[in-house]
């Protein structure tokens, strides 16, 4: 796991603050990055839309593209760290959705979690199959590679 100091300096060196928009991790992502004392300087707010009304509500998921590719998607993962960045006084965003388990389907498989990151610049996205570990397991690795793709972003500016 990244270490969550280093990644907090970082943003401190780069001049950002973070907004975290979370799905199945409902929250651990913003929970790792505030465990560490003297995070409100960094960390702005975060989101916990573990439904697809909360997506729609709090970050402006459109309707169409949940109907369409469905809320474990990187359309849906993108549109999740864009309205985090909108819905927010942060420069920098993070989003996971994804199916922790257990269960999934034929098409969407247990571990499987879309990933967005957004700045000012622009949002990429990326899927990553954790495959059926177990849920917590799976929510943890989530968690982390979120950790990693901020760490990352923040030490690129």
């Amino acid at each position: 796991m990244v270490d969550v100091t280093q990644l907090l300096q970082a943003c401190r060196d780069a001049n950002l603050r973070i907004a975290t928009a979370e799905s199945c991790t409902a929250g651990m992502v913003a929970a790792a990055l505030t465990d560490v004392a003297g995070s409100s300087d960094v960390f702005e707010r975060g989101f916990v839309t573990y439904t697809n009304l909360a997506k729609t509500e709090m970050l402006g998921v459109r309707e169409a593209t949940l109907a369409a590719v469905g809320a474990v998607s990187e359309e849906v993962a993108r549109e999740m760290a864009l309205g985090a960045l909108v819905n927010s006084d942060a420069q920098l965003a993070v989003s996971i959705t994804g199916i922790a388990g257990p269960g999934g389907s034929e098409f969407k498989p247990e571990g499987r979690v879309c990933f967005g990151i957004a700045t000012q610049t622009g949002c990429t996205t990326e899927t990553i199959e954790f495959g059926a570990l177990g849920r917590t397991e799976v929510r943890e690795a989530a968690r982390n590679h979120a950790l990693a793709l901020l760490f990352k972003a923040a030490c690129a500016k």
